[in-house]
């Protein structure tokens, strides 16, 4: 199949991409690269720089490419951007996802799979979250996505629209090829931050928050690894091409580790000792945010194949090592950044 991968320089994007070429499909992208890397793109894919708003480029592109399906992923991520910015994350992931939906309809392309998360649950009161949970996000972030959830299901109802919308949890890890891995300027994600203070490339790691009711007083996640994560991705190209009716799907492992385990399973695959500090809590973080994937699971009969908190860490770790030997110019001021999963 031809597939247009928007955001595909990015973190999530250029693992879809790789997963996608493997399995023999064409693939084009478009990026405005704000926040990707031109070098995380296959070189067997052909990489546009636009902007997905842009809609005579992306209207060229389906022609050029005889597109038959996207895969969105453009958009901002970072959570507490999105509250001190609101209009920015309304603007990228809201408004400029509908007008990227228009041009999927003037151009016929049907098929649709969008990048979604788990922010769309707010505070969930049952653990784990299956897709019958309240949706209430607590941040612009999760209700710019929530929006775009509404305008797929209104858009399906009314036109021959197909989609899948995947709501991620704790999205971790690198190919295990090293083709490609988080490389987001100032990355907030706990494993990220996690490897670079263990590698040096930052000077403490800050734990916010010791008082939740979990087991251990810090706050616990459901990390699956992005290569799974891809997979579930053309899963879902899979199921829409054989006919499959729109859905929203979780996409997580079912179990989650707390911070200070993912901070212990760093230590102990990496062999490395860091300076690790007490915070205070951030507003807004639940005490625990776990999947359910029986929907996903038995939707596409999909196993994950890295689910495995060591292998997540070790293969961030390579790519970090990688990453930063090859960038001796680091992005990192050895700051301690405030964490947020999505």
């Amino acid at each position: 199949m031809n597939v247009l991968v928007t955001g595909g320089a990015g973190y999530i994007g250029s693992h879809v991409v790789i997963e996608l070429l493997d399995r023999g499909h064409q693939v084009v992208v478009i990026d405005d690269l704000s926040t990707g890397r031109r070098e995380l793109v296959d070189q067997r894919a052909r990489l546009v720089v636009g902007d997905i708003a842009d809609a005579e480029k992306v209207r060229a592109i389906m022609a050029d490419h005889a597109v038959e399906a996207v895969m969105h992923f453009a958009g901002s991520i970072v959570v507490p951007e999105s509250v001190e910015e609101p209009l920015k994350y309304y603007l990228n992931n809201t408004a400029k996802t509908r007008t990227l939906l228009q041009t999927c309809l003037d151009a016929r392309v049907r098929r649709f799979v969008f990048s979604s998360t788990a922010a769309v649950y707010g505070q969930p009161e049952v653990i784990p979250v299956d897709e019958s949970a309240p949706t209430e996000p607590i941040n612009p972030y999760g209700r710019s996505k929530l929006m775009t959830e509404w305008m797929l299901e209104d858009t399906a109802q009314a036109t021959d629209l197909e989609y899948v919308a995947l709501r991620y949890f704790n999205v971790a890890g690198a190919d295990p090829k090293g083709r490609t891995g988080q490389a987001t300027p100032d990355a907030t994600h706990l494993i990220k931050v996690t490897t670079q203070t263990a590698l040096g490339f930052r000077d403490k790691l800050s734990v916010f928050g010791t008082d939740y009711p979990t087991d251990d007083g810090t706050c616990v996640r459901d990390y699956i690894h992005v290569s799974d994560l891809a997979d579930i991705h053309v899963c879902a190209l899979d199921y829409l091409a054989d006919g499959g009716e729109s859905t929203v799907l979780n996409c997580g492992y079912g179990h989650g580790f707390s911070v200070r385990q993912v901070i212990d399973a760093v230590k102990r695959v990496g062999a490395v000792e860091f300076n690790v500090e007490d915070a205070p809590r951030r507003a807004g973080d639940p005490p625990a945010l776990i999947a359910n994937p029986g929907a996903l699971q038995r939707r596409f009969h999909w196993t994950p194949k890295h689910d495995d908190l060591d292998q997540i860490v070790a293969t961030a770790l390579a790519w970090e090592r990688r990453w930063q030997a090859n960038h001796a110019e680091s992005e990192v001021d050895g700051e301690t950044e405030k964490l947020h999963e999505t």
